[in-house]
């Protein structure tokens, strides 16, 4: 937290701010989303449906009741994707509940609920169809969905009624509304997501307006250094080096070694989330975001609210372990712990998703405020790393692991969970399955690093925005998220790793504009204009007024 900057609660939320990037590197998707086609279950005659999520609205009585989500099987009949045109059938259980023989009673149409187990998918199937059901209900005997798909040896598949597979715990419901009730129907149909949602045009504003606020946040901080550097080299020349070491108290410079060092570090903590996700972890997780989210809410509150409270904020107490603390970090501590227990307790709520992106958004702000880049060699390295980084363990993965190991972490699917916490999400609001937009903070991160020494470098060498470099790195930046959305829709919701588009948008703009100005070697290596030395100009005015006496 602000306690003095440099205090050991602001090292540990710096510590738990990295940390969270290690893991916050995650690909963007629509949440909820399923793989419609999977290349593991190859189409053939008859059993060449696509995965779809499909609704099973329940009425019991004539009254509407419970709707269950299920997956529509590679086979039978295609679902109906409107709601207006899908009829409402009655709904019986098997007998015997396997359907691996004949049901004992011939139905009218009836849509089967019956059990998984003991034969093949498509038997099951054939012998509801032979009995005169209109659709099947097959309930998992696991929490999650399965996808149902032929046999390889099953060459003739020749079903007329669609097949649906419900979560485990479907099954004790419906049961307990056929034994309880005096007619139960259900009604089958399979929406379509809109090509785009407006979810992903608030997502997009809120990651530039991130990086443009953090951007400018770092650039001031940098030229109010530069600034009272000079003001020491007017006074003493001596005090020089002393100047340099106060503008790099609370400020954490990369290096081009530990750039390579983050994404091998990122890789092995990707690894352990892998094999350890599990629901105890994502509370460890949910932990250290509630730090993070604490240190940079405090941060961002503290700077803002100084303005307007600048007494308060050059006035300390101690308090004993944290040392000298202003008495506004004293007074906003309290509310922002009370806001992040808040969202941690009730994360789960409908609204929760907005504490989650506030605690982010101040999270990522604070980063990019005391992590910089020192030239673009840096820079260039990082983002680079970061590029291979993403390639790999959201497609190569797969060769290792036999799936995604970044898409697993992300979507939490050993935990039980709905994901990691360490991204920014809004619901889609005009899509039927409902679900998130989602982005992780490394995405909004790792180009902020070199987005806000764009501006630094501008400032120093007095560019306007036009000959600058920031207007049209972030340009860049909304290009390449820009991409990500457009490939993320073409690819059928797919999920896609934001910085394979990101990086060379935003690499590619600074080195083609730094070579075509003349600053690529300056950019490269320095990272910042050349000023003249003040305690030398000072000393050479001296001197000519001495002669001229």
């Amino acid at each position: 937290m602000e306690f003095g900057r440099g205090g050991p609660v602001w090292l540990l939320g710096s510590a738990v701010a990295m940390l969270l990037l290690l893991v916050g590197d995650l690909y963007l998707v629509r949440a909820g989303d399923i793989v419609h086609d999977d290349k593991s279950a190859p189409k053939k005659p008859g059993c060449e449906n696509e995965f779809v999520l499909v609704k099973v609205q329940t009425w019991v009585d004539g009254q509407e009741s419970i709707e269950f989500v299920g997956v529509g099987a590679r086979f039978g009949k295609k679902i109906v994707s409107k709601e207006k045109i899908a009829n409402r059938t009655p709904l019986s259980l098997s007998n015997p509940r396997d359907c691996c023989s004949m049901p004992k009673a011939k139905l009218a149409g009836d849509a089967l609920v019956v059990d998984r187990g003991n034969c093949k998918f498509t038997a099951k199937t054939n012998n509801a169809e032979a009995a005169g059901a209109s659709a099947i209900l097959i309930i998992n005997n696991q929490k999650d969905l399965y996808k149902m798909i032929c046999d390889p040896d099953e060459t003739d598949v020749d079903i007329k009624i669609p097949a649906i597979m419900l979560p485990q715990d479907a099954g004790p419901t419906l049961e307990k509304m056929l034994t309880n009730s005096s007619s139960v129907s259900v009604q089958l149909y399979s929406p379509k997501r809109p090509e785009a949602d407006i979810a992903e045009v608030f997502l997009w504003l809120i990651a530039v307006g991130t990086i443009l606020c953090a951007s400018y946040w770092s650039a001031w901080s940098a030229r109010e250094a530069a600034i009272e550097q000079d003001k020491q080299m007017k006074d003493d020349g001596d005090e020089i080096i002393a100047g340099k070491a106060e503008c790099g108290t609370g400020v954490i410079e990369i290096s081009t070694v530990s750039a390579v060092f983050f994404v091998v570090i990122a890789s092995c903590f990707l690894i352990v989330l892998y094999k350890l996700m599990s629901s105890w972890f994502l509370e460890l997780l949910v932990v250290l975001l509630c730090i993070g989210g604490i240190e940079g809410l405090q941060t961002c509150l503290v700077a803002l609210l100084s303005r307007w409270f600048k007494e308060q904020g050059k006035s300390y107490v101690k308090v004993p372990l944290f040392g000298a603390v202003s008495y506004l970090t004293l007074a906003v501590s309290p509310f922002c712990i009370a806001f992040a227990v808040l969202w941690a307790v009730k994360r789960n709520a409908s609204f929760a998703w907005v504490c989650q992106d506030i605690l982010g958004i101040a999270l990522i702000i604070t980063v990019l405020q005391i992590v910089r880049v020192p030239n673009l060699k840096v820079g260039t390295v990082l983002l680079g790393c970061a590029f291979l980084y993403d390639i790999f363990w959201v497609f190569l993965s797969k060769k290792l692991f036999h799936e995604s190991v970044m898409i697993a972490v992300a979507r939490g699917d050993k935990s039980g969970e709905d994901g990691i916490p360490m991204l920014l999400k809004i619901p889609r609001m005009f899509d039927p399955w409902g679900g998130y937009s989602i982005i992780g903070f490394g995405d909004i991160i790792l180009p902020g690093l070199l987005i806000a020494f764009s501006l630094r470098y501008d400032w120093l060498a007095n560019k306007n925005l036009q000959a600058g470099y920031f207007l049209w790195a972030m340009f860049a930046y909304g290009l390449g998220l820009l991409a990500t959305y457009v490939a993320l829709n073409l690819m059928d919701g797919h999920g896609q790793p934001a910085l394979l588009y990101i990086v060379p948008f935003i690499l590619g703009t600074f080195l083609s504009l730094g070579w075509k100005r003349g600053d690529l070697e300056v950019l490269w290596t320095q990272g910042e204009p050349d000023r003249p030395c003040q305690h030398v100009l000072l000393h050479s005015s001296t001197y000519k007024l001495e002669m001229n006496d």
